[in-house]
């Protein structure tokens, strides 16, 4: 197999452009018939080197609450969504291009031996989404399209891996609304077995023309189906770009971020932490921009549905993406079911703001708060050092963060004081 290593990694705005289109056909039947591809060669990614010790410096002025510690887990470019093997074997990161990378910590030092491709046979198209199934199925939402990948964390040693349609080519958004906008899946597994799916619309604020279309596929919203893809339904409405959701692990409710609207200012409208409690919630997108700041675009319409206000309003413009409640048993138990989220950083705000990592504590009724938990990734010259993505945790306790700009993930573990 040959070996290639790659020395840097690409900077990705903030407004969620994409850099792949639709794939062409692929070698999808072959592997859905357990066939060899004939492809053998994967790509390697360095782990050690100049490259590795820069982010480390970077790491020396992250700052965290007392106790708690930070350290380089990997190299990964353009490391976007992560999923952690539920037999803690490997950690697969989506991308935001045409690479999904298997993460292996072989010796389990905490530190990662090993990042290559993910069945390299396959050509992806925007597969920021990987999110895992309790019983061990691998799912991955691409810009237009959902596959498994049964038994992955066994299989990804080989170019060739098993995988199937969940929603076929084409069929996940109408291919008349494919966009390089917005179009960063991610999918979590529900409480009830099925998968979610948020569906980013492509707009600043969508059209008028538009809105019975979306309301109708789930565009500007969130879908549950069957992980064999059946029974599609509109769980959620009134998103503008959610890139982040996850489940209460005692409740069950769903919460998410939302991007909320730019071109209003600097300072409004806020970004949103959202908990839904009932399946067809509308969470005010587009008549509201975040919070209960009306568009431009709508703010002389009446308001035709009810809307939930956020649970937690966030600065604005700072991109909360990917999130994940905390269940370990590592951090202090004041750390139970709170949730950990990224927020990627501003991309057009006169200062920039965000690029760190944020903690929300949640009460048992559901009041939300929201505090900074690891910061420092703009320097004193407002340049960014890195753009944090996603946080997920590992079996430890421990939590992930990955980095699209800096191409790395980071690991997060409390030491006491």
């Amino acid at each position: 197999m040959k070996k290639i290593l790659l020395a840097t990694v690409s900077v990705l705005m903030g407004s969620g452009v994409a850099l792949a289109q639709a794939p062409v056909p692929d070698n999808l039947e072959k592997l859905s018939n357990f066939q060899s591809t004939g492809v053998t060669e994967f790509t390697y990614i360095e782990q050690k080197g100049e490259y590795a010790d820069g982010i480390k410096k970077t790491l020396e002025r992250i700052s965290l609450p007392d106790g708690f510690k930070i350290g380089l887990y990997a190299i990964v470019p353009d490391a976007r969504h992560m999923a952690v093997g539920p037999q803690g074997i490997v950690t697969f990161v989506g991308t935001r291009k045409d690479k999904v990378w298997s993460v292996t910590d072989r010796n389990k030092d905490r530190v990662a031996d090993e990042v290559k491709d993910f069945a390299p046979s396959l050509k992806f198209a925007i597969p920021n989404g990987p999110c895992f199934s309790k019983d061990g199925f691998l799912y991955i939402a691409e810009q237009n399209r959902v596959l498994v990948y049964p038994a992955a964390e066994f299989f990804y040693e080989s170019p060739d891996v098993a995988a199937f349609n969940v929603v076929k080519q084409g069929d996940l958004i109408p291919q008349s609304e494919e966009s390089y906008n917005h179009t960063a899946r991610v999918c979590k597994i529900g409480p009830d077995g099925k998968i979610y799916i948020s569906l980013g619309q492509p707009f600043n604020v969508s059209p008028p023309e538009k809105l019975d279309l979306y309301k109708e596929t789930g565009i500007g919203g969130m879908i549950r189906l069957n992980t064999d893809g059946t029974n599609r339904e509109v769980y959620t409405y009134g998103i503008r770009n959610s890139v982040g959701h996850d489940f209460h692990p005692e409740t069950g409710e769903l919460w998410f971020t939302d991007n909320q609207v730019d071109g209003m200012g600097d300072d409004i409208p806020p970004g949103e932490i959202n908990r839904q409690t009932a399946m067809g919630q509308h969470f005010g997108f587009p008549w509201y921009g975040g919070g209960d700041t009306r568009t431009n675009e709508y703010k002389n319409e009446e308001v035709p549905v009810d809307v939930v206000m956020p649970a937690a309003e966030q600065v604005a413009h700072a991109a909360d993406l990917g999130m994940s409640f905390y269940s370990g048993k590592m951090f202090p138990a004041k750390y139970k079911n709170a949730i950990f989220s990224a927020q990627h950083g501003s991309w057009n705000r006169t200062t920039p703001v965000g690029a760190r990592v944020m903690v929300t504590f949640v009460d048992d009724e559901g009041n939300a708060s929201t505090e900074s938990f690891a910061e420092g990734w703009i320097d004193e010259n407002d340049e960014y050092l890195g753009r944090p993505v996603d946080v997920v945790q590992l079996r430890d306790g421990s939590i992930l963060v990955s980095d699209d700009l800096a191409g790395a993930i980071y690991r997060i573990w409390y030491e006491g004081n």
